[in-house]
């Protein structure tokens, strides 16, 4: 196989990591994204913004995040006076950085195997 993958194009491998729950997808990198965004932003409609994403999609994904668990990983505020708001609970920010670490593991793993190829 790696005679055959040398003598063409340059190969690399790629993939996607997901947690995947009973119903629906739990957390991605996309979700581990508006996550991040969300923790900095103080925003899920900013942190739609910054993603090009509508607020409606983002709504939708933190929804579906804080229903699959125990904690909501991410608190809203209403209105008022200095107007609304979001944020992680701790919950979510155990979460992220979790899966952020997975995330950056999984990514060594692919470049480790890549390498691979052409050793």
């Amino acid at each position: 196989m790696k005679e055959l993958l040398l003598a063409s194009v340059p190969f690399r491998f790629d993939g996607r990591l997901w947690l995947q729950g009973p119903d629906d997808r739990f957390m991605g990198i996309g979700r581990l994204q508006l996550l991040e965004h969300i923790a900095v932003l103080g925003s899920i409609s900013q942190a739609a913004r910054a993603m090009n994403m509508s607020y409606k999609r983002a709504w939708d994904l933190v929804s579906s995040m804080n229903a699959q668990v125990r904690t909501p990983l991410v608190q809203t505020q209403t209105g008022g006076r200095r107007g609304g708001g979001a944020g992680l609970t701790p919950a979510g920010e155990q979460v992220v950085a979790e899966f952020r670490a997975m995330h950056d593991r999984f990514a060594a793993f692919l470049a480790a195997e890549t390498a691979r190829l052409y050793s």
